[in-house]
């Protein structure tokens, strides 16, 4: 076996860490440490969903800058400036206190998060795919559920010792500084022969961007962003709110990450049964009930079997979605794959953005979340709808 062929799962590990750097630390710890800020600042739910909308128009606009044929550096320099970037806004937050700093801050973490996602995604994929090996993007794409699951542990373990909202914001930035480090290592630059082989003899076929099929892909991909990220950004702070759920909030995010871990590998053998598109549909069934039990029940089992659903799931459509995206348009090229998988995260940040914002905003009006939570359940099965057929 050659030097090339062992680095495969290296990289994939590369890849793992990357995500979980950015996006299950960089972009989802915000969530298991919601509660804490809401206390010691007094922050409102709309305000808070303001913060997390941020952060997704951050991610947004990210999206839409990693999809300009015209961005110059390489994808692997972009993914590594991303962490670099995402580890320094996490210590940021704790730098500040006011509430359009808070803004600014979590915006250039979305940015930073979605050129971590666009870019190492692109740079692993392709160089698994043409190895053969892309039976290993499970393992990437892993790197969410993973860093989430981390993420809730950090915290847990830090609240233990009484650190407050600021050290564990603190904590966050430096173990994504760790993670960058192994990431450098992990994730060399591909070599002249692998880039030419990619960026060789332009396609004679170009695929139909604005095919029906595509189009109801974005669509889907956009109310999936939608129809999880308030349950994702909120489950903590609802069971904070909720007496009779306080008991869970110290394992409801860890039980998200734990099932997130595996749940590419899971989605993806799902996906070889039945394809991508109808494993897509079924995941956002899924999540839709899990999503509707963190709000339809008080019982602390029933409220982490729908964050386990949701956990369960997010990553799978997540990764699906990419897949099948990038399935449909291949043909193109590189350009026109890299291209593809930056308007479908674009699609899913711009639902992202809508959520929390929707979501704090009714809450003010109605004193729950049970409102914009039945609302995102009814969004993931209009995805469904979209997505099932071809």
């Amino acid at each position: 076996m050659s030097t090339t062929e062992r680095s495969f799962v290296p990289l994939a590990f590369g890849g793992l860490l990357s995500l979980a750097a950015a996006m299950g630390i960089g972009r989802f710890v915000y969530t298991p440490i919601l509660p804490f800020m809401s206390d010691a600042l007094h922050l409102p739910p709309d305000e808070a969903g303001m913060i997390a909308s941020a952060n997704f128009l951050g991610y947004l606009a990210g999206a839409l800058a990693g999809a300009a044929k015209s961005l110059p550096g390489s994808p692997r320099r972009w993914f590594l400036a991303g962490l670099l970037v995402s580890a320094l806004t996490s210590g940021a937050m704790a730098m500040t206190t006011a509430l359009p700093a808070f803004l600014a801050i979590r915006f250039m973490s979305g940015i930073a998060s979605a050129f971590v996602l666009v870019f190492s995604t692109t740079l692993v994929l392709e160089r698994l795919n043409a190895a053969g090996r892309g039976g290993l993007s499970a393992l990437h794409f892993a790197g969410v559920g993973c860093g989430i699951a981390f993420s809730a542990v950090l915290i847990a373990a830090l609240v233990q010792f009484s650190a407050d909202w600021r050290a564990l914001w603190l904590a966050s930035g430096v173990a994504t500084l760790v993670f960058l480090a192994a990431a450098i290592f992990l994730v060399p630059a591909p070599d002249h022969k692998s880039q030419a082989a990619a960026g060789g003899a332009p396609s004679q076929k170009q695929p139909n961007v604005l095919s029906g099929s595509l189009i109801r892909l974005v669509a889907a991909y956009g109310l999936f962003g939608f129809g999880y990220v308030i349950t994702a950004t909120f489950v903590s702070a609802i069971a904070r709110s909720e007496q009779a759920l306080q008991s869970s909030e110290q394992f409801v995010w860890l039980a998200v990450g734990l099932c997130a871990a595996p749940s590419i590998y899971l989605w993806n053998k799902v996906a070889a049964r039945t394809g991508a598109r109808r494993a897509f549909a079924f995941a956002c069934v899924l999540e839709a009930g899990g999503v509707a039990l963190t709000v339809l029940s008080t019982a602390p089992l029933l409220f982490l079997l729908g964050a386990g659903l949701l956990g369960g799931t997010f990553m799978g459509i997540t990764a699906l979605g990419l897949m099948e995206g990038r399935r449909q348009v291949e043909a193109g090229g590189p350009a026109a794959v890299r291209q593809m998988l930056a308007i479908l995260t674009a699609s899913f940040g711009l639902g992202q953005v809508v959520g929390p914002w929707f979501a704090g905003e009714l809450h003010a009006i109605t004193g729950s979340f049970a409102a914009p939570s039945l609302s995102a359940a009814a969004a993931l099965l209009v995805a469904a709808a979209l997505v099932v057929r071809e």
